[in-house]
């Protein structure tokens, strides 16, 4: 616990640093997707910038309570379970397939789906709460990001071998369920009042982000 801290108050007197860093890493990862030579190499790597993300946002976590944990652990589960019955069955999102770049699978599910669920729900509700508006309009407002992201990453998703949509066009069923999810997981935030105040989030979503359209305009343009 003291190391932790240790850590935590280092890398938060070098923030700016960490900025950079994170901007360079993602600037870097969408070098190596474009060059043919390193795309097989650096979309492998897709579960290791996800981890990284999230190992830096919880240096970056205001503070630590019981609920965080119930509250993290929750959105991962429920993100995992939604994914598998997905995935098995086509009723939740439509019908898809994941590729391999998102590593180890589990019911043909990857294990790292449920942490990108609670990275993205983390970093949208730490970016609406910085809005001086109520704590419903927070929920939507962070749901709507995550919708926005949501159209963004389906359309580049089968060219990373994300996953793939069976049909070949992303069903708006997806859109519905993704963005309803969304509303659940943020709730969840909300009822067990979980602090994602995090100066590193808005950071974060914006290396996401930026990634993904510089890649959409790449290969679908």
């Amino acid at each position: 616990m003291v190391l932790f801290q240790q850590i935590k108050n280092k890398l938060q007197l070098h923030f700016k640093f960490v900025t950079v860093f994170f901007i360079v890493f993602y600037t870097v990862g969408i070098a190596g997707m474009l060059l043919p030579e390193t795309f097989f190499i650096f979309k492998k790597l897709i579960p290791f910038a996800i981890l990284l993300s999230v190992l830096a946002l919880f240096f970056f976590h205001s503070h630590f309570q019981k609920n965080d944990l119930i509250a993290f652990v929750s959105i991962y589960i429920l993100g995992f379970a939604a994914e598998v019955i997905g995935v098995n069955t086509g009723i939740i999102f439509g019908n898809y397939n994941y590729g391999e770049s998102l590593g180890i699978e589990l019911f043909n599910t990857p294990l790292m789906i449920g942490i990108n669920w609670l990275l993205l729900i983390y970093i949208s509700s730490s970016v609406a709460r910085k809005l001086k508006i109520n704590a419903t309009l927070q929920i939507l407002v962070a749901s709507l990001i995550m919708l926005g992201y949501d159209l963004i990453i389906e359309q580049v998703s089968p060219v990373l071998d994300m996953w793939s949509w069976l049909e070949g066009n992303v069903p708006v069923k997806n859109y519905i369920a993704w963005f309803l999810l969304a509303l659940l997981f943020h709730s969840i935030l909300k009822i067990l009042n979980v602090e994602t105040k995090n100066k590193l989030a808005p950071v974060i979503l914006f290396c996401q982000l930026s990634f993904f359209i510089v890649l959409l305009l790449f290969f679908k343009l």
